[in-house]
């Protein structure tokens, strides 16, 4: 009882995952499975997440690259 009212309030805490499932073939899926290839699911709300089988963990948020402080570092100043 006391579950189902946090999850109203809040929604979703995503603690309980599907195994990791990799997309084979030449079938690119969007989504959740876009980003690595491997995604897992919640198992009590449905929603998918991206999957790295290198560091085993769900990711959050994409992968954050140099390239924009690459940018703005080379510019100059006016």
């Amino acid at each position: 009882m006391v579950e189902r009212f946090f999850s109203s309030l809040f929604g979703c805490w995503h603690s309980h995952y599907s195994f990791p499932i990799t997309v084979r073939g030449g079938a690119r899926r969007k989504g959740a499975a876009a980003l690595t290839g491997t995604y897992v699911v919640c198992l009590d709300c449905g929603k998918e997440f991206p999957y790295d089988w290198q560091e085993m963990k769900v990711i959050t948020s994409a992968p954050k690259t140099g390239r924009a402080v690459t940018s703005l570092a080379t510019k100059e100043a006016a």
